[in-house]
C-alpha cells in the first residue's frame, strides 16, 4: 500500500467514480481499477460497493477515507514546508453566514496584526458546508453556529450568541413587555431554509413547545427575511448579531421572548488534524479577543 494507491482512492471517493477520477487524473480507468482492487485485497476488505453503474463507498471505505485524506495532506504540508520552509505559510479559515458577515472580519484583522507574515485563505458558507470542508481538509479551523453533527469533528465554544424575534415597527406585539413562542406562532413567518444553523435551532425549540410552523417565506438571504419583517409581510427569529443595526435605526422592534434562546459559537477542527502553533494562537484569539 503506497501513497499512489490512497491519492486514486480519495479521488475515486471524491468522484464517486473510476470514469470522473480518471478523467480528473488524466490515467487510464483500468490503473484506477487495479489500484483499488490491490488496497482491497491488502486490507482483506470492501472498500466500494459496485452497484451498476455506480460505486459506493462501504462504511469501511468511509472510515478509509478519513485517515486517507488526512495521511496525504500531512504529507503534503511536510513536502511544501520542508522544500520552502521559508516562504509564507498559509493558514485556511471557515466560516458560517453570521459569523463570515459579522465577526470573522475582525477576528482576522487582529490575528495579522499579530502575524503579518501569515496568509489566510477564508471561505464563507453555511455551517454544514464548513463541517464538510473540515471532514475533506480543504481548511483548518472552522467557526460555525452550531454542534457539529459528525464524531471527528471537535468542538469548543468561543462566545454565545442569542436569537431575537424582530416584527414590523407598528405591530401589536410591541406594545407587550415579553412574548411566548406560541404567540409568535399566531403571526405569519419569514424564515431561514432549512438545514440553515439559525433554522435547526429554531425548529428544535418550536419542536419542544410543540409547535408546527408552516413559514409564509424561506429565503437564504437574511437581508431579504430582515426587508419581508420591514415592509410588514410577517415577523421573524434571527441572530441579534444580524439584525442588530436594524433594531437601532427603527427599521424592525425587537420583542422580548419569556424563554431567552441562546446558542454557543463553536470553533471545529478534525479530531486528527495537527494543530501548529499557528493555529492554536488563531482558536486562543477567537476565545479571548470577541
Amino acid at each position: 500500500m503506497t501513497l499512489r494507491h490512497m491519492k486514486l482512492f480519495i479521488a475515486v471517493y471524491q468522484n464517486q467514480g473510476v470514469t470522473k477520477a480518471a478523467h480528473q487524473l488524466h490515467l487510464a480507468q483500468p490503473s484506477i481499477s487495479l489500484a483499488i482492487r490491490e488496497l482491497e485485497d491488502y486490507y482483506g476488505v470492501r472498500l466500494f460497493d459496485r452497484i451498476g453503474r455506480r460505486i459506493l463507498p462501504t462504511e469501511c471505505g468511509k472510515e478509509f477515507y478519513g485517515y486517507a485524506i488526512h495521511i496525504l495532506s500531512l504529507f503534503d504540508e511536510m513536502e511544501k514546508k520542508i522544500k520552502n520552509w521559508d516562504t509564507i505559510c498559509t493558514l485556511r479559515v471557515g466560516a458560517s453566514m453570521t459569523i463570515g458577515t459579522h465577526l470573522l472580519p475582525e477576528i482576522i484583522k487582529q490575528f495579522q496584526n499579530t502575524f503579518p507574515s501569515l496568509t489566510i485563505e477564508a471561505v464563507i458558507h453555511t455551517s454544514s458546508t464548513i463541517e464538510q470542508h473540515i471532514l475533506n481538509n480543504t481548511i483548518d479551523i472552522g467557526l460555525i453556529e452550531n454542534t457539529p453533527n459528525h464524531s471527528d469533528i471537535l468542538f469548543e465554544p468561543f462566545m454565545k450568541d442569542s436569537l431575537c424575534a424582530i416584527v414590523p415597527p407598528e405591530h401589536p406585539l410591541t406594545k407587550k413587555n415579553v412574548v411566548t413562542l406560541l404567540e409568535l406562532a399566531k403571526y405569519p413567518f419569514l424564515m431561514r431554509e432549512k438545514g440553515s444553523a439559525g433554522r435547526e435551532i429554531l425548529d428544535a425549540h418550536f419542536a419542544l413547545e410543540q409547535l408546527s410552523i408552516k413559514p409564509l417565506w424561506e429565503s437564504t438571504s437574511t437581508q431579504a427575511i430582515i426587508k419581508g419583517v420591514e415592509t410588514g409581510l410577517g415577523i421573524a427569529i434571527l441572530p441579534y448579531l444580524l439584525v442588530e443595526s436594524n433594531i437601532k435605526d427603527g427599521s424592525v422592534k425587537q420583542v422580548s421572548l419569556t424563554k431567552p434562546l441562546q446558542r454557543d459559537l463553536n470553533i471545529i477542527y478534525h479530531k486528527s488534524k495537527y494543530l501548529t502553533s499557528n493555529m492554536k494562537s488563531f482558536i486562543s484569539l477567537c476565545k479571548h479577543s470577541l
